[in-house]
C-alpha cells in the first residue's frame, strides 16, 4: 500500500487519481548544464511526502542534494559539484571538488589521509566519488501495491598492472517513505589480492544543523583524533554557531549494535521547522562497518557535520597497514554493504528513535554526557 496525502492507496485507486506516476514521485535522468557542473549526469528522486534527493551519476553514484519538504538537510560545499575531468588526485587537490552531499563516497582502495603506502603516492580519500558510474539503469516498478524507484550501475577503479576493484551500487525508495537506501557490493576483479578502505561521507548542515542541534549516538566511547577534537570532547554532541577561523575536530566512536547488529545515529534539532523539530538517522551493519567517523567543522561557510561509517579510520592506508589494521580483498572476493538514511519529520519521530535506542541500550543517556 502507498500512504500519501493522509490516505492509504492500493496501486489501482492511485492509478486512477492520477495521469502519470510522475505526478507524486518517482525518478528521471538529467543533466547539470552550467560552470564545472556541466555535463554531470543525475538521477532525480522525489517520494512524494517531502523527500526529495539527487544522486550524481558521473561521480561515483554520490548522493547530492538532500530535502525535506523544502528544508534542505544535506550540506553543499562553495566548490558545488564538480565534473570528474577536474578531479586532483595528488595530496589534497581532493578538496577542491568536494561537494559535500548526503553521500561522499571514499575509497575504495584508499581513504583517509594523503599518504604514501608502499611507494605508492595516495591523495585525500581515493578516487570513487570522481568516477563516473557506468551500465546504469534508473527506473520505477510496481511491486504489488508498493511502488519503488531505484538507480544503479557500476563505479570501476582500476589501472594496467595495479589494483581492479568494482563498485555496483543500487539506491532505491519507495513511494510515500521518508527514507532511502544504498546497497553496495565491492569485488576485487583483479588477480592479485587488493587493500581495500571504504567510508561513507555524510555531511549535513543548515538548517538541520544550529545552535540547538544535537547528535544521538550509542556511543560506548568517544576518542580525540588530536589535541584539536580533545579541547572540544566535552561537546562532541553538541554545535554552536558559526565561527570564522574554526578548526576542524575529528572524533572516533566506538558504536554498540542493537540486538540486529545494526547501529543507528542521528542528528536532530528540537527547534528546527518553526518549533517543529527535524533530524535524520543512519542505519547500518556494524560487522561490515566497524569505524565511526565524526566530522565537526563549525566554520564561516564550512558549516558541517559529517557523520562517516566505515571499515577504517582517516589517518591513511599507510597508517593503517603499519598499524595491522588494513583490510584487503582476495580475487574474487566481493563485500556488500548496506546504508539506510531517512527523515525524523518531527519531535514526534525524535522521540520515538530515543525511545527505541533507550530500550536497546538503557545506559544510553549516562553516554550522551561524555
Amino acid at each position: 500500500m502507498v500512504e500519501l496525502y493522509g490516505l492509504t492507496l492500493t496501486r489501482e485507486q492511485l492509478l486512477a487519481r492520477v495521469g502519470d506516476i510522475s505526478q507524486v514521485g518517482g525518478v528521471r535522468l538529467a543533466e547539470l548544464a552550467d560552470g564545472p557542473e556541466r555535463g554531470v549526469r543525475i538521477a532525480d528522486f522525489r517520494t512524494g511526502t517531502g523527500l526529495h534527493f539527487t544522486v550524481h551519476i558521473d561521480r561515483g553514484l554520490d548522493i547530492g542534494l538532500l530535502e525535506y519538504g523544502g528544508e534542505p538537510l544535506s550540506w553543499r560545499s562553495s566548490a558545488g559539484v564538480v565534473a570528474p575531468a577536474y578531479y586532483r588526485p595528488e595530496g589534497t587537490g581532493w578538496i577542491h571538488g568536494f561537494p559535500g552531499g548526503a553521500l561522499t563516497t571514499c575509497g575504495l582502495t584508499h581513504a583517509g589521509a594523503a599518504c604514501t603506502d608502499e611507494g605508492e603516492e595516495l591523495g585525500l580519500h581515493g578516487p570513487a566519488s570522481y568516477i563516473p558510474a557506468q551500465n546504469v539503469v534508473a527506473d520505477g516498478i510496481w511491486q504489488g501495491d508498493t511502488y519503488e524507484m531505484f538507480v544503479q550501475g557500476r563505479v570501476r577503479e582500476a589501472s594496467l598492472f595495479g589494483h581492479k576493484i568494482e563498485l555496483v551500487r543500487r539506491i532505491w525508495t519507495r513511494l510515500g517513505e521518508d527514507r532511502f537506501f544504498v546497497r553496495d557490493r565491492v569485488t576485487n576483479i583483479g588477480g592479485t589480492q587488493a587493500p581495500h578502505m571504504i567510508l561513507y561521507h555524510c555531511n549535513f548542515g543548515y538548517p538541520l544543523l544550529d545552535e540547538e542541534t544535537e547528535l544521538i549516538s550509542p556511543s560506548r566511547e568517544v576518542l580525540p583524533r588530536d589535541d584539536v577534537a580533545r579541547a572540544g570532547l566535552a561537546e562532541y554532541n553538541r554545535f554552536g554557531p558559526p565561527q570564522p577561523g574554526y578548526q576542524e575536530q575529528v572524533f572516533y566512536h566506538e558504536m554498540e549494535e542493537d540486538d540486529s547488529g545494526l547501529v543507528w545515529v542521528a542528528l536532530v534539532n528540537h527547534r528546527a521547522s518553526v518549533g517543529r523539530g527535524l533530524g535524520v538517522y543512519l542505519r547500518y551493519r556494524k560487522r561490515d562497518l566497524p569505524r565511526f567517523i565524526e566530522w565537526k567543522m563549525l566554520g564561516y561557510g564550512d558549516y558541517v557535520v559529517g557523520l562517516e561509517p566505515a571499515n577504517c579510520w582517516v589517518e591513511g592506508r599507510a597508517v593503517e597497514r603499519a598499524r595491522g589494521t588494513l583490510q584487503f580483498l582476495e580475487p574474487g572476493e566481493t563485500r556488500e554493504y548496506m546504508l539506510e538514511m531517512g527523515v525524523l519529520p518531527d519531535n514526534g519521530a525524535i522521540e520515538r528513535l530515543e525511545e527505541d535506542m533507550q530500550a536497546e541500550h538503557p545506559e544510553w543517556e549516562q553516554r550522551r554526557e561524555l
